[in-house]
């Protein structure tokens, strides 16, 4: 045999990754078919989107493409595009490729998706109507600015209820994505450390993370959270300093990478400098871990969110920044000074994918706790669905002047909070798999103990 014949033999992973789409595909497709049904309708039109300009000039926006759109395809840069889907025929792609010499248009069509689908080529975006014009109660998903003559988006709700309640559970294609950008972002999260150790300021560390991920700031899954010293404690810090600071004393980079339209979505913080600090954030890994492990089959995520208060209350009276019982502090409320935010969301085709508050696929929410208004995801966890597992303690200046004026005050240890405040706050997020039964998957720590087999 050729050279040249070995080199064009697949992969095992290419071969699995085939099977696992097609299987991916023929879940949809069935699903699909049975939620057109079950609304009446008799085929849905899903429109990849189209770029938006910036008021009153010529540059584009990034392009987001419509998720339930890349749900069905590896696509994530074809505005224009549409994809057809039908009862009993197989899916058409509508793929829009310019000839457009002032922009890099899509590629031609190749992959392993390819052979699944009914293909049509366009050069015009006007050009896709005649595809869409079907007989019978059309559903067009999209947004309005998609719209192509009578071909307007109509979004069902009820369509639409059923389609981002079953997104929640993913497939085996789905699951290889997101270990695959795990795979990506943990080397980027490595050399953004480094940089943080040799006193980068935080838009070289930034620019550590892009080149080792192989990314751009335009396709980044969303924008990245670099931050030194106080600035960890802004939730979602988004500016980044040219100049690094007169002591780098923490990091808490929250940074994500994509693969195939799959984001992954990690948040670390490093410090080595301080020993009170360091105690903090070996006491946040525990809580972090122990956590993680509750994601189980069957288990109410809004548990774990309530779980990761009572733990948060536990360490901060044990590294004695509220002198308070742990129950008082969960009576007072005063854990949510420290750890405003929630427990995690899903995670997917979006950072913090759709669905995550619904009860069932009719659009019945399952309501928060209360007293507990930012938590993302509500639902009873099932084997396949993927989540993020964040807990975070912060020193947030207005938060901690709300609580100064409060009777709990005189039970906090203000140098101490002072001390740690220079700091900014913590926060560990891994992305997580539940499984059919047993321990879940951490996707993230499998990535850093696989760069780290790697070095060794």
């Amino acid at each position: 045999m050729s050279c040249a014949g070995l080199a064009a033999r697949p992969t095992g992973l290419a071969v699995a990754m085939a099977e696992w789409y097609g299987r991916h595909l023929a879940g949809l497709q069935a699903r699909a078919e049975a939620a057109l049904a079950r609304c009446g309708y008799d085929a849905v039109l899903i429109a990849a989107g189209i770029e938006k300009h910036a008021f009153l000039d010529d540059r584009p926006y990034q392009f987001q493409v419509n998720p339930l759109f890349k749900l069905w395809l590896p696509l994530t840069a074809h505005p224009g595009s549409w994809l057809v889907l039908r009862p009993g025929h197989r899916p058409k792609i509508v793929y829009h490729q310019p000839d457009d010499y002032w922009h890099v248009p899509p590629a031609d069509p190749k992959g392993f998706w390819v052979e699944h689908f009914e293909l049509v080529l366009i050069r015009q975006p006007e050009e896709a109507l005649q595809h869409l014009r079907l007989p019978g109660r059309l559903a067009i998903i999209g947004e309005a600015d998609a719209a192509l003559g009578d071909c307007v988006p109509n979004n069902p709700p009820a369509l639409l209820n059923i389609l981002h309640y079953q997104r929640a559970v993913k497939s085996d294609y789905e699951l290889a994505q997101l270990r695959a950008a795990q795979r990506r972002a943990v080397p980027a999260h490595r050399s953004a450390k480094a940089a943080f150790q040799a006193g980068a300021s935080e838009r070289d560390i930034h620019s550590a993370y892009l080149a080792a991920s192989g990314h751009t700031d335009r396709d980044l899954p969303y924008a990245n959270i670099v931050a030194l010293n106080e600035h960890g404690a802004m939730l979602h810090y988004q500016h980044q300093d040219l100049a690094p600071p007169a002591a780098s004393r923490a990091l808490l980079i929250d940074a994500g990478a994509d693969v195939n339209g799959y984001a992954a979505d990690i948040t670390r913080t490093w410090c080595g400098t301080d020993e009170r600090f360091d105690a903090l954030l070996a006491a946040m890994e525990r809580v972090q871990l122990a956590l993680v492990d509750e994601v189980r089959a069957g288990v109410d995520y809004r548990d774990i969110h309530l779980s990761a208060h009572r733990r948060m209350a536990e360490l901060l009276s044990t590294q004695g920044i509220v002198r308070m019982s742990p129950e008082a502090l969960l009576a007072e409320r005063v854990t949510s000074t420290f750890f405003p935010h929630g427990i995690g969301h899903l995670l997917g085709l979006q950072v913090h994918d759709i669905g995550g508050l619904m009860a069932d696929d009719v659009g019945t929410l399952a309501p928060r706790p209360e007293g507990h208004p930012h938590l993302r995801m509500t639902r009873k966890l099932e084997p396949g669905m993927v989540l993020t597992i964040e807990p975070g303690l912060y020193f947030i200046p207005s938060l901690l002047k709300r609580l100064a004026t409060t009777p709990t005050s005189r039970w906090v240890n203000w140098g101490l909070v002072q001390h740690l405040a220079r700091f900014g706050g913590v926060r560990i997020e891994d992305d997580v798999v539940c499984a059919a039964d047993g321990a879940p998957e951490n996707m993230t720590r499998d990535a850093f103990a696989l760069a780290d087999a790697s070095e060794s």
